[in-house]
């Protein structure tokens, strides 16, 4: 089936409800937690995944209406987590849960809420 442009809209709602299921999966967790439970670890994994898959669908001009966000990091992240996943560092996984996923989050609502509300 062919795919089709859903809009930015779109994709930055995912982008958004992904990095909350990141949120909502490591609430009240640890780096521990993290490295020993690997239900937790690949939920993690695959919600960022998808964050940056939808990132990869947003559009240039939107993209440049919005340089504070990571573009490139966040669907480089993608390519290692798919491509490279022998080589996922889990220190820097676990960093982007406690730093780089709230900010994004937060961003991102604020964007989808105030610039794109329908």
């Amino acid at each position: 089936m062919p795919r089709r442009d859903r809009g930015d809209a779109s994709y930055l709602a995912d982008m958004l409800g992904f990095a909350r299921e990141v949120l909502a999966f490591t609430a009240g967790r640890s780096r521990a937690d993290y490295d020993t439970d690997l239900v937790l670890r690949r939920a993690v994994e695959r919600a960022t995944e998808l964050i940056g898959e939808a990132a990869s669908n947003v559009s240039d001009s939107t993209r440049a209406a919005y340089p504070k966000i990571p573009w490139r990091k966040i669907v480089g992240q993608r390519h290692v987590l798919i491509h490279d996943y022998g080589d996922v560092d889990d220190a820097l996984v676990w960093n982007l849960v406690e730093l780089e996923i709230p900010a994004l989050a937060s961003t991102l609502d604020r964007i989808v809420r105030e610039d794109f509300a329908g």
